[in-house]
C-alpha cells in the first residue's frame, strides 16, 4: 500500500481521522485496492470496545457481518457531544465504523442528524465500490447512530 510520507490514521493530536483527512487520503491513494487496504488499516486503529458492550442491544443488525455500536453523550466544552463505540468481526467493516467515526463522532446530536452523509460516501467512492450487502450494512450503521442522536437530541 502505497500511503503519503507521515501519513498514520490518527492526526497530529493523537485522535482518528477526521473526514476531511480521509477525503484527503483518499484522493491520494490511486485505486479502490489500495482504498480499501487503508479502510482495513483505519479498523486497526479503532478503540477497542469491551466484550461487555457486545450485546444483542448494541448489535446492528441488517449488516453482513456482526456489529456492534453504542452511543453516549459527553461534554465538550459548552456542549454535549455524541460518543459513538463500535466494533466489528469484520476487517473492512472496521473501516467502514472509522468513516462514520470521521463523520459522526464528538458531533453535537444536532449537527449528527443534519450531515449529509451520502455526501462523503459518494466523494470516498463508497456508493461505487462496495457491495450491496455493505453498502445495506453500513446504512443500517448509519441509520442506528441518527436513532441514538435523536434519543440523545432529546437528553440535552
Amino acid at each position: 500500500m502505497s500511503l503519503k510520507p507521515n501519513s498514520t490514521t490518527h492526526n497530529s493530536t493523537g485522535k482518528m481521522i477526521s473526514i476531511e483527512e480521509l477525503i484527503e487520503e483518499f484522493e491520494f491513494l490511486e485505486d479502490w485496492e489500495e482504498r480499501c487496504d487503508f479502510l482495513i488499516d483505519l479498523g486497526f486503529e479503532l478503540p477497542p470496545m469491551p466484550d461487555s458492550e457486545k450485546t444483542e442491544v448494541s448489535r446492528v443488525h441488517g449488516c453482513q457481518s456482526m456489529v456492534w455500536l453504542t452511543t453516549a453523550l459527553k461534554q465538550a466544552g459548552d456542549q454535549k457531544v455524541l460518543e459513538i463505540n463500535a466494533d466489528s468481526d469484520a476487517l473492512i467493516v472496521k473501516g467502514l465504523i472509522a468513516v462514520l467515526l470521521a463523520i459522526y463522532n464528538n458531533k453535537a446530536p444536532e449537527e449528527v442528524l443534519n450531515i449529509d452523509v451520502k455526501q462523503y460516501f459518494s466523494q470516498l467512492q463508497l456508493d461505487k465500490y462496495l457491495s450491496s450487502q455493505r453498502k445495506n450494512g453500513l446504512f443500517g450503521m448509519v441509520e442506528r447512530v441518527q436513532q441514538e442522536a435523536k434519543l440523545l437530541s432529546d437528553q440535552t
